[in-house]
């Protein structure tokens, strides 16, 4: 029996999503797919402290370092999973891809629109190197099934697109302020630059690239405590609601496209959603029901919705019954699970791929844009 390759990650960045990736690749087996197998082999973090809980759980480590340099210079890694702060973006991801290592990155891929496009200038000079950019929402098995939907065009001539990302916790106002709500660190973007890929990612693919924003922005929490707790400047966006009109490349009909992304949501822990309505059918899906796939055909004037619940399979199958639940974590390992088959086959038998370098283009496109509606009060048109 032929032994399955081997896939060296190296991890920069060991907080939240840094446990989160290298908890994925050690319950690989949860797939059923023989393809190559990812292994972590090297991490990196400048606070060593978050060191220990790879050092107890991951006993093969082979690198472990608070220079992510060593990791790019070592022969023993194959590709890196990168979650650093916006601002360390542009020169970690270059550095990355000009050392010939595979790159799954962060979003938004740079603090701004001149960061994103020298990751991208750096990506077309690599072009062995395999790059993309989280996402992984779009493959909850009920999302898939929208997904599918789509494809088939089941929704007629297209009437609206709603899209969005909301939080909650930043309701509490007590909540001591961090990088994201600091523009040296995060940028301009504010919550649009921490969320609004994920709302992309399904409308980017389907060919829905915004033509025009008009952009409401709110600063809602203008100061939070530092950690001594005093009163200390929050300077980044909490909410954005971009109103954006988008063609559709099928038939070059102009429809609306609303896109949220909101740090300051009541009531939603973590909730990501997608509604698509149509002249002869309409979708829906949100995180916040995550085995219903909803729809209704359109016949005449009466038309109800029809929830179907879906079952754990994803993309890639795995062993968990179809009759279970599936989670955030589970639609994480699936992406990573993509991002293996891009590396193996250039993502040819790929479902629905990872985010493209080209579609982060996009999304700071689109988000310069709305920086500037809000500025001016008025609808900015895209390229």
């Amino acid at each position: 029996m032929s032994q399955r390759k081997k896939i060296r990650f190296g991890i920069i960045g060991l907080g939240l999503m840094g446990r989160e990736f290298a908890s994925s690749l050690a319950r690989w087996c949860h797939l059923l797919d023989d393809g190559a197998m990812p292994v972590l082999a090297g991490i990196c973090d400048k606070n060593v402290e978050t060191w220990k809980w790879y050092n107890d759980n991951f006993p093969g480590l082979v690198i472990k370092t608070d220079d992510y340099k060593t990791l790019l210079n070592s022969d023993q890694i194959d590709a890196i999973y990168c979650a650093v702060p916006h601002n360390l973006h542009e020169h970690f991801y270059i550095d990355i891809i000009n050392s010939g290592k595979h790159l799954l990155g962060e979003k938004p891929f740079g603090i701004d629109m001149s960061a994103n496009k020298n990751i991208l200038d750096a990506i077309h000079t690599n072009p062995d190197v395999i790059v993309c950019c989280s996402s992984e929402f779009p493959y909850f098995p009920a999302c898939q099934q929208l997904i599918k939907w789509l494809k088939a065009r089941k929704y007629g001539r297209i009437i609206e697109v709603k899209t969005g990302f909301h939080h909650s916790s930043d309701m509490d106002l007590s909540k001591p302020i961090n990088w994201k709500r600091m523009i040296a660190i995060n940028g301009e973007y504010g919550c649009m630059g921490d969320l609004g890929m994920h709302t992309l990612h399904i409308p980017f693919r389907m060919g829905w690239k915004p033509t025009s924003v008009y952009a409401d922005l709110q600063n809602v929490a203008k100061t939070r405590p530092d950690s001594k707790g005093s009163l200390v400047p929050c300077e980044t966006w909490d909410n954005a609601v971009l109103t954006c009109k988008v063609k559709d490349p099928e038939n070059g009909e102009e429809f609306s496209m609303v896109v949220e992304t909101k740090r300051m949501a009541p009531g939603a822990t973590n909730n990501w959603f997608i509604e698509v309505y149509g002249t002869e059918g309409s979708a829906k899906f949100s995180t916040h029901n995550p085995k219903a796939f909803d729809f209704l055909t359109t016949s005449g004037k009466e038309q109800g919705w029809t929830r179907l619940d879906i079952g754990s399979q994803s993309a890639i199958p795995s062993i968990t019954g179809g009759i279970f639940e599936f989670g955030f974590s589970d639609a994480f390992q699936q992406m990573i699970g993509l991002f293996i088959q891009e590396l193996s086959d250039k993502g040819s038998l790929n479902p629905f791929r990872n985010v493209t370098p080209e579609e982060t283009s996009w999304s700071h496109e689109l988000f310069t844009s709305a920086l500037e509606s809000h500025k001016t009060g008025r609808k900015i048109r895209l390229l």
